[in-house]
Parts: structure tokens; C-alpha cells; sequence
């Protein structure tokens, strides 16, 4: 064999166990969402799951005060109809690969279907994590509508085939016996 083709498969051998080449599944998203589910996780090994969910509510509420300002102003309002809103919550999980879809809207109420999490399978037995998706959208809604309470009645995180988010715009008799989280204008409780 000639020494120009021994150097080509050294070339090849070589580029093969190198570092750069190295068949590992990492890049900015997947180690994204790789910290946030560890983070969520010693959270909630820590300090347990309500108080985990608390932390994460935090961050969900701050996100969704940004991402409600960035939509006034990209539509040049000052408030977003609900019929707004309802078209916020689904673009803004479409933009960030989430699979939500309205199944049902009234005045008292939004009901949203997901079919894939924005975290992926990082979400698995993250609950916590779902607090994301309760505080942007409680924190939208009620900024401009006054009021909301969000609950997840079906999540990925649990296991379950999608994923379930009613939220309530009124105060009424459904939304006190309902389990989720109140938010008001200016506020969340």
C-alpha cells in the first residue's frame, strides 16, 4: 500500500475518535432544558414539590410579564382582547415547539389541549416544571383581563397523553372549586 493511502485511513481513523466528531447529543437546547430539569428536580429532592413549583412560579411569572410586553408591543396595544390572549397563549408556545391548541373558549374561560411539551422529555416526572406554563399563562391573562386562575388538569410531566390547562377569566363557582393558582392584574396570589 502507498504512503498516501496509510496517511488517508490514519486521516480517517483518527478524525473518527476525536473529540469534535464525537457522536454525543449535546447543543444549546438540549442543555437548556437538560439544566432545567435538573435544577426542577434537586428542587424538588430538596426542598420538596410545592415549594419547588413556588421557585419555578417565580421565574413563569417574570417570563410571562416579558413575553406580555413584547406582544403589546409588536401589536402596538396597550391591552390584549381576550381574544388576544387566547392567540398569545398558542403562538408563544408554538414559538417555542410546544403543541397547544385551543379546544375550548368562552367568557369565563380557555381550554388548551398540548400534544408536545416544550421541554420534551425533560419534563418527565418534573411537575414542578409545569409551573412555567401556569405562570405565563395566568400572568398574560390576567394583565390584561383582570383576573385568572390556571389549572392543569392533565400534564406530560405526570405521565398523562397530553396535556390540559383551563384558565379561568372569571371568578365564578367552577373556577373556586378548581385547583390552580389565582392571578390578578399587577399581582399573583
Amino acid at each position: 500500500m502507498n504512503r498516501a493511502i496509510e496517511d488517508k485511513i490514519e486521516d480517517k481513523i483518527e478524525d473518527k475518535n476525536s473529540i469534535n466528531s464525537a457522536d454525543v447529543s449535546l447543543h444549546r437546547d438540549i442543555f437548556l432544558r437538560t439544566l432545567i430539569r435538573e435544577l426542577s428536580g434537586t428542587l424538588q429532592e430538596v426542598v420538596g414539590l410545592e415549594e419547588a413549583s413556588g421557585f419555578i412560579s417565580v421565574v413563569g411569572q417574570k417570563m410571562g410579564q416579558q413575553i406580555n410586553r413584547e406582544y403589546k408591543s409588536a401589536l402596538a396595544v396597550n391591552n390584549l382582547s381576550r381574544q388576544q390572549v387566547t392567540e398569545v397563549l398558542v403562538d408563544l408556545k408554538k414559538r417555542i415547539q410546544g403543541d397547544f391548541y385551543l379546544i375550548e373558549e368562552s367568557e369565563e374561560k380557555l381550554v388548551f389541549g398540548n400534544r408536545v411539551c416544550p421541554f420534551g422529555d425533560k419534563v418527565q416526572n418534573r411537575s414542578s416544571m409545569c409551573m412555567m406554563t401556569s405562570n405565563v399563562f395566568g400572568s398574560i391573562a390576567a394583565e390584561n383581563l383582570g383576573y385568572a386562575k390556571v389549572e392543569l388538569q392533565q400534564t406530560l410531566a405526570l405521565g398523562d397523553l397530553g396535556c390540559t390547562v383551563v384558565v379561568y377569566l372569571q371568578a365564578t363557582e367552577d373556577a373556586e372549586d378548581a385547583e390552580g393558582r389565582e392571578y390578578f392584574r399587577g399581582v399573583q396570589a
